[in-house]
C-alpha cells in the first residue's frame, strides 16, 4: 500500500465527478457522524440476515453479508473522517492508511478482509461472497462450518467500530492526502 495508490482513489473519484459520472474511488465530504453511525446500524441488521439465512436454508447469502458487515464498518470510519468511498479496494487502502499513521485503532484482520486482489492466489472474503453469489450452490457446508467464528468476528468489528464512531477524537484526513486535493 502506498500513498499513490490512495491519492489515485481521490483523483479518479474527483475526475468521474467533474465529468458528470459516479466515481469509483474516494472523495473528500464533510465528517459525518450521524452517516457513520447509519453503518453501524445497517452493520448489525446484516448479523440478524445472517441468522435468517442459517435459519431458513439460505447458506448462499450468508458470505456477502459478513462481508457487507465489514464493509460497513468501514465505511462507518471513513464518514468520521469526511471521506465517501464507492470502492472497495479504496476502502481497505485508506483504512489501512489511516491505521499505519495511528489515527486509528483497528485490526489488519478486519481491512485484509474486504482487500480485493487481483492475484488468483491471494482470496479474501470478497471471494467468498462471490463464491456463494455467483455460484449455482444454495447449501455451503463451508459456511456452516465458519459460522460461529465469523458471527464473532463481526461483532468484534462492529465494536471496534463503535469505539471509534463513538470516541470523542476528531479524525482528521492526514495532511500529505490533502495536499493533493
Amino acid at each position: 500500500m502506498t500513498i499513490e495508490q490512495i491519492n489515485d482513489c481521490f483523483t479518479s473519484a474527483a475526475r468521474d465527478e467533474e465529468k458528470g459520472r459516479k466515481h469509483k474511488g474516494l472523495l473528500f465530504v464533510k465528517p459525518n457522524h450521524e452517516e457513520a453511525k447509519g453503518f453501524i446500524v445497517k452493520a448489525k441488521r446484516n448479523l440478524e440476515l445472517c441468522h435468517l439465512y442459517k435459519e431458513n436454508g439460505f447458506e448462499y447469502k450468508i458470505p456477502e453479508e459478513w462481508f457487507y458487515t465489514i464493509y460497513y464498518c468501514g465505511l462507518a470510519i471513513l464518514a468520521m473522517f469526511g471521506v465517501e468511498s464507492r470502492s472497495q479496494r479504496c476502502t481497505a487502502l485508506f483504512l489501512r492508511y489511516v491505521k499505519n499513521q495511528g489515527l486509528i485503532d483497528y485490526d489488519d484482520e478486519f481491512i485484509e478482509r474486504i482487500m480485493v486482489y487481483r492475484e488468483k492466489e491471494e482470496e479474501t472474503d470478497v471471494d467468498a461472497r462471490e463464491k456463494g453469489r455467483y455460484s449455482s450452490r444454495i447449501q455451503m457446508k463451508e459456511v456452516l462450518l465458519q459460522y460461529g467464528e465469523m458471527m464473532t468476528l463481526c461483532k468484534k468489528a462492529i465494536a471496534r467500530c463503535e469505539e471509534i464512531v463513538f470516541s470523542q477524537n476528531n479524525y482528521l484526513i492526514p495532511p500529505e492526502l490533502l495536499e493533493r486535493k
